[in-house]
């Protein structure tokens, strides 16, 4: 495995290349041209600049995250074929310049759901946290303004504010597409990629819905063992494959992590390994990476992807916002970190105990 980080970018993450670079075991970043919108083909001269900005640095591009779908993909709307003969540009530029991993997911208008951005834990941390309750209690159309004052002033993806102004428009588009229609439209999307894929071996990890389950009502299907088992059959490419988050898979306790791990071998392309803690089954907050500090055995994950033989990037996941760092939440440089130091010291020990 290799052990990376996401960065937004010098225009918009907080965090530097120069920083990353020196997180010891870390040499790759997962990055994104994060001012394109949804939809828009990606430019060979744009991608190239990306590209020379992170060598730079000293390291590399170990894949993209995201390269987001349309609407009318998703929806089957009728400019969905135009949105993915963009998408497709978009692959064909990553490929000629020897990208070979994109993350993306297809979830229903919001990339993710929490809250509250800055729950305090007992050690006097922020973290990123779900309380289905409050949720409940949210106007979807409201949900920006509900969380947009703890943003420390950075644009959060899938939460810009040109977005969330349509959010209204957007769950219109929803109102005929169930769980059956969006595993069609899925399908529809990957079958038209794949030979894209295939041409540049450009290996497509579709990340979970986060969380597990139905928020407003609008269909989720990337959400337990049975869907993606589902979703890489009915695309039976090696391409088409998954991002393990074992946040997102893990807002769901009766999803079994390590068992789906295993039964995804040889499927799985990428993975955002971090922390839960739960206080009931509808509330839960982001934690330390460690075990000790939340509601999964790290151990016996890292063991699950090292025992599958998993050869993809890694990445630490949301981070806690510690000593008084200021940045996009979730995406601190501190917390995140000590995160991948932890996740790499996993790797040594499970590594030499299998010696």
């Amino acid at each position: 495995m290799e052990m990376t980080m996401r960065w937004y970018g010098s225009k918009f993450d907080t965090v530097t290349l120069k920083q990353i670079r020196q997180i010891a075991g870390v040499t790759g970043v997962i990055t994104t041209l994060y001012d394109v919108p949804a939809g828009e083909a990606w430019t060979a001269d744009a991608i190239r600049d990306m590209k020379a900005e992170v060598e730079a640095s000293g390291l590399h591009i170990s894949g993209i995250e995201s390269v987001n779908v349309h609407e009318d993909i998703k929806t089957g709307g009728g400019e969905r074929d135009k949105y993915i003969e963009n998408y497709i540009e978009t692959l064909e530029n990553l490929g000629k310049e020897g990208i070979r991993l994109v993350c993306y997911n297809f979830m229903p208008v919001f990339d993710w759901t929490r809250s509250e951005l800055a729950r305090i834990r007992p050690d006097g941390s922020t973290v990123l946290a779900y309380d289905q309750e409050a949720v409940d209690k949210i106007v979807p159309e409201k949900m920006f303004e509900s969380i947009s004052g703890d943003m420390n002033g950075t644009v959060m993806p899938g939460w810009e504010p040109e977005r969330m102004a349509r959010v209204k428009e957007l769950f219109s588009q929803y109102e005929n597409v169930d769980e059956e229609k969006l595993f069609n439209n899925l399908k529809y999307f990957l079958e038209a990629i794949m030979p894209v894929c295939n041409k540049y071996d450009i290996k497509m990890a579709i990340h979970p819905d986060d969380p597990a389950w139905s928020v407003f009502g609008l269909p989720r299907i990337i959400t337990n063992k049975a869907n993606i088992l589902r979703m890489m059959k009915m695309v039976d490419d090696v391409h088409n494959g998954v991002t393990f988050c074992s946040g997102s898979y893990g807002t769901n306790s009766e999803n079994d992590l390590p068992d789906m791990i295993h039964a995804l071998k040889g499927r799985i392309h990428f993975a955002h390994v971090r922390n839960l803690k739960f206080n009931s089954q509808s509330d839960f907050e982001e934690a330390a990476h460690l075990s000790s500090d939340g509601s999964f055995d790290m151990y016996e994950i890292m063991k699950a992807l090292y025992d599958t033989g998993f050869t993809g990037p890694i990445r630490p996941d949301h981070g806690r916002m510690i000593w008084d760092e200021t940045a996009m939440p979730g995406y601190g440089l501190y917390d995140r970190a000590l995160g991948a130091s932890y996740l790499n010291g996993l790797w040594e020990a499970i590594e030499k105990n299998n010696r």
